[in-house]
């Protein structure tokens, strides 16, 4: 886990009055059933021109937020798009008409932002989701003996970022795994209406690992995965399934009933959650594995 990103996090925490409602990708407002997140994306830390195109980089900056907003169980439903960078008519129009696009196949209105002028292109989207008629999850949810459940690949991103780096024209299943990716709009559904229970559930954003630590961290728990369970495409090294970050996938910790409550066809059992502290891969400690993490502070 990103130390510098911790200790800023908890400097945050520590400089507000009430930080409540801090520690999962959306704030809950349980009062309005409301789910709120946002989210940056940042030309040469995210994203380079050299490999994306105004068009594709409109439909990913949507589905990352949409995403968080799957992660809490919650249905998407209004955003706001800010943008600063060398902006001209044409990035403007073909961005706004991709993310138009984008909205309309996820049910999502775009309802204002802000443009100004800067060195390099920042992309920073507010979203606002529904919890009507779902339960919401929360890292801290994870008890010991909960299912471990999975739904999307997870690597595949990581390859195609690599991919891109070597050939900005490469296209294929990885390729677009990163450029336009894949976010679990059914499978979320299917949890945050069936689930009776507590549960803890996260996206991939910053990795499957990095997932998982943060949930045992916040709910003072353990995960034991069988490496082979997890879902991925055949091509993902191991250390790019395991940190590899932006594949959007759902990692989620569910009592066993409501696994199978769920009954999900993508929801794959890939370990369970331990009282250990630890993160074990086929019985190893992963503090013992190389890794390759996405750092968003170097």
């Amino acid at each position: 886990m990103q130390n510098k990103e911790l200790k800023f996090i908890e400097i945050i925490k520590n400089s507000l009055s009430d930080n409540s409602y801090l520690g999962d990708d959306c704030a809950f407002l349980k009062d309005l059933n409301l789910c709120i997140s946002s989210d940056m994306l940042v030309e040469g830390v995210h994203f380079d021109f050299k490999y994306t195109t105004p068009a594709l980089l409109a439909r990913k900056a949507l589905k990352v937020n949409i995403s968080d907003i799957l992660a809490s169980g919650a249905y998407p439903l209004y955003a706001t798009v800010c943008l600063s960078g060398r902006l001209n008519e044409d990035f403007i129009e073909k961005f706004y008409s991709s993310i138009n696009s984008c909205a309309l196949e996820y049910g999502v209105k775009i309802i204002g932002g802000d443009l100004t002028a800067s060195k390099d292109l920042t992309i920073s989207i507010c979203i606002l989701g529904s919890g009507r008629g779902r339960n919401i999850s929360s890292r801290k949810n994870a008890k010991k003996d909960y299912i471990l459940a999975l739904c999307g690949n997870f690597g595949a991103s990581a390859r195609g970022l690599k991919m891109l780096f070597e050939n900005p024209r490469e296209n294929n299943v990885f390729t677009k795994a990163h450029l336009d990716p894949d976010i679990q709009v059914k499978c979320s559904e299917a949890i945050a209406s069936r689930a009776l229970e507590p549960y803890a559930m996260m996206d991939s954003s910053d990795g499957l690992i990095n997932a998982l630590e943060w949930i045992a961290r916040s709910s003072n728990a353990g995960f034991s995965v069988d490496y082979e369970k997890i879902p991925k495409i055949d091509g993902s090294s191991k250390a790019e399934v395991l940190f590899g970050g932006e594949d959007y996938s759902l990692v989620c910790a569910l009592s066993k009933s409501d696994f199978e409550r769920v009954n999900c066809p993508e929801l794959i059992a890939a370990g369970v959650v331990t009282d250990t502290g630890r993160i074990f891969i086929d019985g190893k400690d992963i503090e013992n594995e190389t890794r390759e993490e996405f750092l968003h502070f170097d």
